[in-house]
C-alpha cells in the first residue's frame, strides 16, 4: 500500500479523506484530537506545494434537518486560525461552484468541502458508495489520499470509491495506527492481557474470539461481564445481560475453551431497582433480583492487577462501569491507575475508552490511544478494512527514490 511520503505528490491537488467526526455542542468542537492528529498530513501536502481538497463526515444524515445540524463548519472555523488565509471553506460537496473552486486553488491552498453525508439525504449516495459520485470527487484531483482511520472500515464513496478513480495512498495517521495495533496482532510481546468492557457482550464477541487464541490473559469487565457471570449462574438481578440462545451459548463456549484465561468481577457496586440512590458493594455471590451492576469493587481490580502487573502488553477496549456518573467512576479511574503504574505498554481504542482515558488524565500515561472505533477493533479481528482494500486494488501512484 503507497503511503504519502513515499511517492510524489509534489505540485499535485492532492484529495485528503480526514476523519473530523468529533463531537461538537453549540457550534463548539469539545474534542479537537480528531482533528490534531489530522496536522501532520495536511502540512506534510502544503510542504510540497500540494493544492489540498479535504473531505470528511460529520454523523449520520437521515433527514433533512441533519444535513443543518452536521456540517463541518465548527472544524473550518478551527483549521482557519491555523492556516489563515490559505484556508477557505464551501458549504457543499457536490456543485459547479466547487468544480471551479477547486480548478482555481493555488499551491498549499486548503479547501474543505462540506460534510460528505450530506449526500445521504434523499438517496445514501455516499455510504452506498455511488460510483458517479466518486468519480465526481475524483475529478477534482490528481491524487487520493485516504488519512480518517476511523472511516477506513467502511467502503464509501469518499473512503473508497475515489480510489477507483485516480492514484491513492494512505497518511500519516493510518500509517501510524497500523504500525501501532501490529503490536498486538503481530506475534505481540508476552505476556499479553486484554481488558474488556463495554455494555453489549453482542458487540464484542468476535474481537474476544480473536484475541483470546493470543492472549495470557482476558479481564472482562463493564456491562458484558454480567453475560458472563449468567453464564456461570450467578443471579445479576436487573444488570444488563444478554438473553440471545446464540450469544450466551457462544459465552458458554469461551468459557469452557479459556478458562485459564478468562478473569471475571468477583465484586460489584450496585443500586436498586426500586431505589437508584441506594448503592451498596456486593459479592457476585450476594446479589438481590433488583440489583442493576453499574461498577467493579476493590477486590476485583486486587484480582485485576495480579495480571496487570505481570503483563508486557496490554489492549484496552471498554470501561469497567458507568464511568460518565462519579458514583460508578471508581472502578475505571482506578483500573487506569493500575495500568500507569504497570509498566506496561498500554494500547487504548473503542471511544469509549479513549473518552474515559482523556476524562480522567491518563492520555499521557499510554503507548498509544487509537483514533478509531469500530475500525480499531475490525482491524484487530481480521487484519484488514474494507477501504484500505479497495486502495489496494486501485491505481498506482509513481514512487519515490526513498
Amino acid at each position: 500500500m503507497d503511503k504519502v511520503h513515499n511517492i510524489n505528490i509534489k505540485n499535485k491537488t492532492v484529495i485528503l479523506r480526514c476523519d473530523f467526526n468529533v463531537p461538537i455542542e453549540n457550534g463548539q468542537i469539545l474534542d479537537d484530537s480528531k482533528i490534531v492528529k489530522s496536522l501532520k498530513t495536511i502540512d506534510y501536502l502544503q510542504d510540497s506545494n500540494c493544492k489540498i481538497i479535504l473531505m470528511s463526515h460529520l454523523g449520520r444524515v437521515k433527514k433533512e434537518e441533519d444535513i443543518i445540524k452536521h456540517t463541518l463548519k465548527p472544524v473550518a472555523d478551527y483549521l482557519s486560525k491555523i492556516y489563515k488565509e490559505k484556508f477557505s471553506f464551501i458549504d457543499n460537496c457536490r456543485s459547479s461552484e466547487l468544480t471551479l473552486k477547486a480548478k482555481n486553488l493555488n499551491p498549499k491552498d486548503i479547501l474543505l468541502l462540506e460534510n460528505t453525508r450530506h449526500q445521504d439525504f434523499p438517496e445514501k449516495l455516499e455510504s452506498g458508495n455511488n460510483k458517479e459520485l466518486a468519480e465526481y470527487w475524483a475529478s477534482l484531483g490528481d491524487v487520493f489520499c485516504l488519512d480518517a482511520f476511523g472511516s477506513a472500515h467502511r467502503a464509501h464513496a469518499s473512503t473508497a470509491g475515489i480510489a477507483k478513480f485516480i492514484p491513492s495512498c494512505i497518511g500519516f495517521l493510518i500509517e501510524e495506527e497500523l504500525e501501532n495495533l501490529k503490536l498486538l496482532t503481530h506475534n505481540p510481546e508476552h505476556p499479553f492481557t486484554v481488558i474488556m468492557g463495554g455494555a453489549k457482550v453482542d458487540d464484542k464477541i468476535a474481537l474476544m474470539r480473536s484475541l483470546l487464541p493470543m492472549c495470557d490473559y482476558l479481564l472482562v469487565t463493564g456491562g458484558i461481564a454480567n453475560t458472563f457471570l449468567k453464564v456461570l449462574g450467578f443471579n445479576v438481578g436487573s444488570s444488563l445481560a444478554s438473553n440471545d440462545s446464540i450469544i450466551l451459548n457462544e459465552v458458554k463456549s469461551l468459557l469452557l475453551e479459556y478458562k485459564n484465561k478468562i478473569i471475571l468481577p468477583i465484586d460489584v457496586i450496585v443500586t436498586n431497582n426500586y431505589d437508584k440512590f441506594y448503592i451498596r458493594t456486593s459479592s457476585v455471590n450476594n446479589l438481590d433480583v433488583n440489583d442493576i451492576i453499574y461498577d467493579v469493587g476493590v477486590k476485583t481490580l486486587e484480582k485485576f492487577a495480579l495480571a496487570i502487573n505481570k503483563s508486557k502488553i496490554i489492549f484496552v477496549n471498554g470501561t469497567c462501569g458507568l464511568y460518565e456518573d462519579v458514583r460508578f467512576s471508581n472502578g475505571t479511574k482506578e483500573c487506569f491507575k493500575l495500568l500507569a503504574n504497570s509498566g506496561a505498554k498500554i494500547i487504548v481504542g473503542g471511544g469509549d475508552s479513549v473518552s474515559a482515558v482523556k476524562k480522567f488524565g491518563y492520555q499521557n500515561k499510554f503507548h498509544y490511544l487509537s483514533s478509531g472505533g469500530g475500525a480499531t477493533l475490525d482491524y484487530i479481528v481480521d487484519g484488514k478494512l474494507d477501504a484500505l482494500v479497495e486502495l489496494e486494488r486501485g491505481m498506482e501512484i509513481e514512487t519515490l527514490d526513498v
